[in-house]
């Protein structure tokens, strides 16, 4: 396995921190220290699930590092970097809320629009009283988790629509869903009359300075791409899908996720039409347990415990339908919260934290689906050893 290269610590600002330990020892002063830190959490997660490739980026008081180990692809031994491609499956979401909060911004879309006046397609459908924030924090009455075989490509879709019928009142329960954040994706692309792939790759990307960021992978970037495997341990790649592109389409490398992360901990650093789409990620909108839903991200208070964090990231959350407690008004970013989402393909997994209060987040990237529970326990180890 390769581990962090000095030389490619991106300096920001002084490392101020102090460890968490029982003795009270400082904290990790050195990249040499903090990638201690990281390997004690990562290390044993990849032997136990037997994952070929990883990559952590970590940014801290405004620091980059980087964090890779395994490999790209077996068959050619290529060592993961931080400039890696990896599938990220529902993390993309995250990118179709921001995309959906800048049309907003921008006065191209008001989410309390019915889905039928956005598609009229869609007229005399259930959607005719489902709102585009419902399908934003999937809470249009019961969307599945995935389209059924027969109506999951792009020419099937919308007789799927028309015909689905709620299975609860909408905005009362969320079931997690890629046909309803796919549609509220698809939605705000025709609020800015353009298609998805086009209104993402040449609007949103660029404005947040993501030049390594996918919805498909370029001739000329796909050396840097990755194999996922599945659990045979075979590769595999993402397949085409009804609204895949906005659902969980997005391939991304850990430096470019990271730079992300950190329009996510400093919007003001952005154009203010981006910051106000920002915010409307962090917005929190209901709460099912300790989880407030906003777009696209999912919102704790932080410190949490590991346990509450695994809870709000376990498939009874995914699976399940549950009792949205809606906030009255929106509740705009509170201080002390982690926001996190985690996303995977059949052969990818991935999973993105953030504390804004703390100047702190990770990205973890790796080639292989392994579970929720243990990505969150990587990323819950390495905060925990970092107090202010």
């Amino acid at each position: 396995m390769s581990f962090i290269n000095p030389s490619k610590v991106i300096s920001r600002s002084a490392f101020g921190l102090f460890f968490g330990a029982a003795a009270c020892v400082a904290a990790p002063q050195t990249d040499e220290q903090l990638q201690a830190v990281v390997n004690t959490a990562v290390t044993p997660v990849m032997q136990q699930q037997n994952i070929p490739g990883l990559a952590i980026a970590l940014t801290v008081n405004g620091k980059a590092h980087y964090f890779n180990y395994g490999v790209a692809a077996k068959d050619t031994g290529q060592k993961v970097s931080e400039n890696t491609l990896f599938e990220i499956g529902s993390v993309s979401k995250t990118f179709t809320a921001t995309l959906a909060g800048y049309a907003q911004a921008t006065g191209k879309l008001d989410l309390s629009t019915k889905a039928s006046q956005l598609w009229p397609e869609l007229k005399d459908s259930a959607f005719d009283n489902i709102s585009a924030l419902q399908l934003g924090t999937y809470s249009a009455g019961g969307l599945p988790l995935q389209f059924p075989a027969e109506a999951d490509s792009a020419d099937k879709m919308l007789g799927y629509y028309q015909q689905w019928k709620p299975a609860y009142p909408p905005g009362s329960h969320r079931q997690y869903s890629n046909p309803s954040l796919g549609l509220f994706g698809y939605l705000t692309a025709k609020s800015l009359g353009q298609p998805f792939d086009q209104a993402m790759s040449e609007t949103l990307l660029p404005k947040l300075g993501l030049k390594h960021t996918y919805i498909q992978v370029p001739a000329s970037e796909e050396h840097l791409y990755a194999k996922g495997y599945d659990k045979q341990d075979q590769p595999v790649r993402v397949s085409p899908g009804a609204l895949d592109s906005e659902a969980y389409g997005i391939k991304t490398s850990a430096a470019d996720m990271l730079r992300y992360v950190e329009a996510n901990l400093k919007p003001a650093s952005l154009q203010q039409p981006l910051q106000n789409a920002v915010a409307a990620t962090h917005t929190g909108y209901y709460s099912v347990g300790d989880m407030t839903q906003g777009l696209g991200w999912e919102r704790y208070a932080y410190p949490i415990s590991l346990s509450k964090l695994q809870a709000g990231n376990s498939t009874k959350m995914v699976t399940d339908a549950h009792k949205a407690n809606w906030l009255n008004p929106p509740q705009p970013e509170p201080a002390n919260v982690l926001y996190n989402k985690t996303g995977a393909t059949g052969g990818f997994g991935a999973y993105v934290a953030f504390v804004p209060s703390k100047d702190l987040g990770i990205v973890i990237l790796a080639n292989k689906n392994y579970p929720n529970a243990e990505r969150v326990k990587i990323a819950h180890e390495i905060f925990s050893a970092l107090k202010d």
